[in-house]
């Protein structure tokens, strides 16, 4: 229903001569990881906008600040891990905090809350065919009035179009919205995969890493035409036809070729 939906919106705006240069809707079928790489370094804004509390939004919010993109979002799932190690003055958040939610869903359903009127405008436009008549747009359109909006959408409605005035301002400033982005991607660093796995292995998995062994002897000739080292960079002896790496700690050198090229560790 809402790909139906989605694709209805498109026609119309992509036909629009007023706006079709200026805003283009598409439905990406088969979204996958091929297709993540192709998008994600190419997004400005990527909105993670479901409702706190639904632990609905995942790691694709990361990748996209990784890749420069500034999050638009709620504070669900892991666009709050997303705050805490950038900083919400580098998001968009907007929308019912998980404390609140409860609470707003029964005065939803008693419908003692009242819609904004930019929400209901938009109801009555697609119960009036704006963007083309599908029988399965009813189901939408109740889904989200007469009390059933258990998602929220038109609780949060107000302030989400508040946050969309509030990127359209701040993408004028060039300047600023470069700082913005830069800063989302440097403090990702946190979501490093090699630290999401240690933290796993460590306090769910119950399991050590295990060390390779080492140190392990190579024969020079079959690597100098790749290594060349001074041996006197760490006080080696020449005469020696081996060196070793000690894979305990990392790469070491252990022993030099007699007649090395000069090579600056």
């Amino acid at each position: 229903m809402i790909i139906k939906l989605i694709n209805t919106v498109a026609e119309k705006v992509n036909n629009d001569p007023d706006v079709a240069n200026l805003l283009y809707c598409i439905f990406i079928p088969d979204y996958n990881v091929s297709m993540a790489e192709m998008l994600m370094p190419a997004s400005d804004i990527s909105q993670h906008i479901s409702t706190a509390g639904m632990e609905a939004s995942g790691t694709g919010n990361m990748k996209f600040t990784m890749n420069g993109g500034v999050i638009l979002g709620t504070m669900d799932g892991a666009n709050i891990e997303l705050a805490e190690h950038i900083g919400k003055e580098n998001m968009y958040i907007f929308g019912t905090l998980s404390d609140d939610v409860d609470n707003m869903r029964k005065l939803v359903k008693s419908k003692e809350f009242e819609p904004d009127s930019s929400f209901t405008g938009v109801i009555t436009l697609l119960k009036e065919g704006y963007v083309g008549v599908f029988p399965e747009l009813n189901d939408i359109i109740n889904a989200v009035t007469n009390g059933n909006d258990w998602y929220l959408i038109s609780v949060d409605w107000p302030e989400y179009l508040e946050a969309q005035r509030k990127i359209e301002l701040d993408y004028k400033d060039k300047e600023s919205w470069t700082k913005k982005s830069i800063l989302a991607t440097a403090g990702t660093g946190f979501f490093s995969s090699d630290r999401s796995i240690k933290e796993y292995a460590e306090k769910i998995w119950g399991i050590e890493p295990c060390k390779r062994p080492g140190p392990v002897p190579i024969d020079l000739d079959k690597v100098s035409q790749y290594v060349d080292i001074n041996p006197s960079t760490l006080g080696a002896s020449p005469g020696v036809s081996t060196i070793r790496l000690n894979l305990d700690d990392g790469v070491v050198i252990k022993s030099f070729s007699p007649n090395p090229h000069y090579y600056d560790l």
